[in-house]
């Protein structure tokens, strides 16, 4: 019978102390560190556009919006998890740390080719254990195509064209899909 090594696992603490130094982002689950690639000049641009409509909306209330480099923090079955997602909205003033949030609102991923299956399985399973949060969107960086899942009594998704509209009602946001890729298509 052979063995199989196993990687020791990293507390909480060393990975958030590492993470303010590391020269790229690691997600963070139970206990294993993954490395995250860099995003593409379209991913930035779709990203760039929803985040400054969001702080247009949000400046002067009770949510912020966070791109890129904020953590979200989740337990699910006793674990801690980690994960950076493109943008996020949290509205709780009581959630303040310093390089992560616990009580998100709203969570935003714009997918490539190479995190979609991330995106869509894992991300979603594991934010939806998320108790504060209202809505989770999808944004295809390669087509325009957005998919938001709301909480109702269950988690409900709606497929949006680009003829669409994302509505934040959360927040009471609103955006045409059109907006959101503005200047994406002329970007490789």
């Amino acid at each position: 019978m052979t063995a199989i090594a196993h990687r020791p696992l990293i507390t909480i603490a060393d990975y958030l102390a590492g993470e303010e130094s590391a020269d790229c982002r690691h997600d963070y689950l139970a206990g294993e560190v993954y490395a995250m690639s860099g995003a593409s000049a379209r991913h930035n641009i779709i990203c760039g556009n929803l985040f400054a409509a969001l702080h247009r909306k949000l400046t002067g209330g009770s949510c912020q919006v966070f791109m890129a480099d904020l953590k979200v923090h989740l337990t699910m079955m006793g674990e801690d998890y980690f994960y950076y997602p493109d943008l996020m909205v949290a509205c709780n003033p009581n959630d303040k740390a310093s390089h992560y949030r616990d009580h998100p609102s709203v969570l935003v991923e714009v997918m490539s080719p190479t995190t979609e299956r991330t995106d869509r399985r894992e991300k979603l399973f594991a934010y939806r254990e998320i108790a504060s949060l209202e809505e989770y969107v999808l944004i295809a960086q390669d087509s325009q195509e957005v998919v938001v899942y709301r909480r109702q009594n269950a988690w409900v998704a709606s497929r949006l064209g680009v003829d669409g509209v994302l509505e934040l009602k959360s927040i009471d946001f609103a955006l045409s899909v059109a907006e959101l890729y503005v200047g994406a298509a002329s970007t490789g």
